[in-house]
């Protein structure tokens, strides 16, 4: 597949998830897909189908903006923003009624019009932030 093609691709799996819910990764991901986010060992299809089920029920409006995409040989890397309402429990967190807004980088390798590894580094700070957990530069501590 062409580096164009892989872009669609690209775009079209992350416009899939927001319109589904976080449903549909089969269409888009290699059954051996391997996913790596930071401070997690690398997950499979099925491991990331659960993490995504996750954000998508703490957030139920979440979606994805692509800010800026490259692509090269087998690899698209996005720039997104991720944006959605928390109306469902996160990481323990109960629902704040807060819109959130946070970005994240991410890289797809594909085979054959597949994604088969993942690289994903979101903001989780600054959602935590956002969420009130974590109190932002210089609103707290002592």
């Amino acid at each position: 597949m062409s580096t164009e093609e892989n872009k669609t691709i690209a775009r079209r799996f992350r416009e899939t998830m927001d319109k589904s819910k976080g449903a549909g990764l089969e269409e888009f991901v290699a059954p051996q897909v391997v996913m790596h986010f930071p401070g997690s060992p690398p997950l499979n299809r099925e491991q990331v189908q659960g993490l995504v089920g996750v954000f998508y029920s703490a957030f139920t409006d979440l979606y994805h903006i692509i800010e800026d995409q490259i692509a090269e040989g087998d690899k698209v890397v996005n720039r997104i923003t991720l944006r959605g309402t928390h109306k469902g429990d996160f990481q323990g967190i109960p629902p704040t009624g807060k819109e959130v807004a946070f970005p994240a980088i991410v890289i797809d390798r594909f085979e054959g019009g597949k994604i088969v590894e993942h690289w994903s580094s979101p903001d989780m700070m600054g959602l935590m932030q956002q969420l009130g957990v974590v109190p932002a530069p210089g609103q707290g501590g002592s």
